[in-house]
């Protein structure tokens, strides 16, 4: 499959566009918990990122090194992230620390990004600065660990002139099946994306287009996505920090009307906690029809969220063709492929049983919903072990190629070589098949759980749980492992309870009942866990592979006896995990 070609970019860099956005009057709006808002002109956002430029210089920050961000949703990841790439360096963006009861963890996975990114210097603020010493001890970045303030200090300004073939970014891939590998981009590709993504949603008639989001900044989406493509078109912004849509996600959709946003994207996890989460009253005089783009990436996409979705707010205006399930990776910096605008989900009914054990996709009761055709400039093959390309409607690995595919894994020419060729094709690791023009997801290949020599996708097992009573939504892997006293695979299942201990078992047969029923698979074993239990990487996303060495560790217990409190806070602090200030 071949998307339409790549139109003329307009920037050769992130740095120029940002200097033509900053003179319009369009910019950044922030919203709090209380509703209250601070609006943040590109012109303004622009200026102080030339301070922290200066800054930076003066602290030591050379052309082209590494500074590792770690803050919130904020006008000071503004000042750190432009100000890096007007000095000429490269920002890091890090999840900045959340669950103080993994800390030792936070750590570890922290020190390790620094020291594979040779982080110069780290930037935060205070608050954050407190918790990061463990991290900072271990990586000893050579500028230390300073707070923004301190480096925008003064009234100095600096603009750098890079090259489009000088790094603009590191993101970390999002680590569900091994760590997380710092994504090289250049700011080509990332112009290269943003222009795609303008391709793909074109603007709306009459005033400047507004965007909302409250997607970590961390996070492709949210960065590239919502941040890069709001200068690009140009227009405006409207930023809820994560943990603020948590606790009250109304508060997206409230946003939403009263920007009168046009585009806005979330997992699919967002969509299903609107619907258990946002009361009637929280929606009074929301008007949604201004919402043409609610795109839906980054975990695997429900119709039956979608449908649910649609029949609880369609009364507030929001229309079923915005709903747009799209596909995407950190190697390709993020968007493959997009359904038609306008044109809502597609989907197609499967066998279940012939696509575990022959790879092909007939007519059956499963579910699989389109993500949709190549975006601008790019190309999609789906292909056997062997490297040839598949018939539609076969199961095979899906390699992708296109401008924004990332130059390197920064300083692992080895993990490069596997996933990228010399021709361009980047092997994603996910399954998927084409069929009708569209690309359709099966798995991820290494997640691959294989009962009596048939290819199940745990997603496949996950799904049935929708739906079960006691279990919370989006918080169940499904695991091969070999039962002691076994020669052959069996399926585990691992869920996050909804309720009290005392319903488990119960809870436990509504799992078995509901994945024979949906699969014909029995579950060897069912295990209960306390919120917040299930790993996850930076971006909210389960890390399956993680959870099995847990569970077969020991390390996965059964859960303690909480009282109510003590659930509520659990679940708390799970829900800030799922984003992680924000989400694997």
């Amino acid at each position: 499959m071949k998307g339409p070609p790549l139109p003329e970019v307009r920037y050769a860099t992130v740095t120029q566009m940002l200097e033509a956005t900053a003179r319009t009057e369009l910019g950044l709006t922030f919203v709090d918990a209380a509703e209250r808002e601070m609006f943040l002109p590109w012109a303004e956002v622009h200026r102080r990122a030339q301070r922290t430029a200066a800054g930076l210089r003066r602290l030591g920050v050379a052309e082209g090194e590494r500074v590792a961000i770690l803050l919130p949703t904020s006008p000071g990841f503004m000042d750190a992230f432009f100000g890096t790439l007007l000095a000429g360096a490269v920002p890091v963006p890090l999840y900045p620390p959340v669950r103080l009861g993994r800390l030792e963890e936070y750590h570890r996975s922290t020190a390790r990004m620094l020291e594979v990114t040779g982080a110069a210097v780290v930037l935060t603020e205070l608050k954050v600065k407190l918790l990061l010493g463990a991290s900072v001890e271990a990586a000893r970045p050579r500028l230390g660990c300073r707070t923004v303030e301190e480096v925008s200090r003064g009234e100095e300004a600096l603009a750098v002139s890079v090259r489009p073939e000088a790094l603009g970014l590191i993101q970390f891939s999002s680590g569900s099946t091994v760590d997380p590998k710092p994504v090289a981009l250049t700011h080509a590709a990332l112009l290269a994306q943003v222009a795609a993504l303008e391709a793909a949603s074109p603007l709306p008639p009459g005033t400047p287009p507004v965007g909302v989001s409250w997607l970590p900044l961390y996070h492709d989406m949210g960065l590239i996505g919502c941040l890069l493509t709001a200068l690009y078109y140009p227009g405006n912004l409207v930023l809820i920090p994560p943990e603020v849509f948590l606790a009250r996600p109304a508060l997206w959709l409230r946003a939403v009307s009263r920007h009168k946003g046009f585009i806005s994207p979330a997992p699919n996890f967002a969509y299903g906690l609107c619907l258990k989460r946002v009361k009637d009253e929280e929606l009074k005089g929301v008007e949604l029809s201004w919402w043409k783009h609610a795109l839906n990436g980054a975990e695997p996409v429900s119709l039956e969220t979608l449908r649910r979705f649609v029949e609880r707010f369609e009364r507030y205006g929001f229309s079923p063709g915005a709903l747009r399930p799209v596909y995407g990776l950190s190697e390709a910096s993020l968007a493959v492929t997009f359904p038609p605008g306008g044109r809502g989900p597609r989907s197609l009914g499967v066998d279940a049983g012939v696509l575990a054990r022959e790879g092909r996709a007939v007519e059956g009761a499963r579910t699989l919903v389109s993500v949709g055709s190549p975006v601008a400039g790019f190309e999609v093959e789906v292909r056997d072990a062997l490297g040839h390309v598949l018939p539609e409607r076969q199961v095979g690995r899906v390699f992708v190629r296109g401008p924004s595919v990332m130059a390197e894994y920064y300083g692992d020419a080895e993990a490069t070589a596997r996933v990228l060729g010399a021709d361009g094709w980047l092997d994603t690791g996910d399954l998927g098949f084409e069929a009708d023009g569209e690309l359709y997801l099966a798995g991820r290949a290494k997640d691959l759980v294989i009962i009596r020599g048939a290819n199940h996708a745990p997603q496949s097992f996950e799904e049935c749980l929708q739906g079960v009573e006691g279990v919370r939504v989006g918080c169940a892997v499904a695991l091969g492992f070999t039962p002691e006293g076994s020669e052959d695979e069996a399926l585990l299942l691992l869920a996050e309870r909804a309720g009290p201990e005392a319903e488990d078992a119960a809870v436990e047969e509504r799992i078995r009942a509901a994945v024979v029923a949906g699969t014909g698979v029995r579950p060897h074993t069912v295990r209960m866990l306390v919120p917040g239990t299930l790993p996850r990487t930076s971006s909210g996303k389960l890390r399956r592979g993680e959870a099995l060495r847990r569970f077969l560790a020991g390390e996965l217990r059964p859960p303690k006896k909480v009282g109510a409190v003590g659930l509520a806070v659990e679940m708390a602090r799970s829900a800030l995990a799922f984003v992680r200030s924000e989400q694997e």
